[in-house]
């Protein structure tokens, strides 16, 4: 199991503290993905940035609703090989 969180590089000139908002998901646990795939969009600091698939496999969870908001290194989904 693979678990998918925002990279850490997003997060280095926020300030300690801040979260960010799941704003949509485009997989729904079941489905197969593909290495790069958009799994979903958040927005940090008036940026969006895509949840890119790490590798291919198939969605076992979605850890954070749609317009949820969660802190550096939360788990956003887990995807089993």
């Amino acid at each position: 199991m693979t678990q998918i969180v925002l990279d850490d590089a997003v997060w280095a000139d926020v300030e300690e503290g801040t979260e960010a908002l799941l704003q949509e998901w485009q997989v729904k646990p079941g489905d197969t993905v593909e290495a790069g795939q958009v799994l979903g969009v958040v927005e940090l600091v008036k940026t969006s940035h895509e949840i890119l698939a790490p590798g291919a496999g198939r969605v076992a969870a979605l850890e954070v609703e749609e317009q949820a908001t969660f802190g550096r290194g939360a788990v956003l989904a887990v995807l089993e090989a």
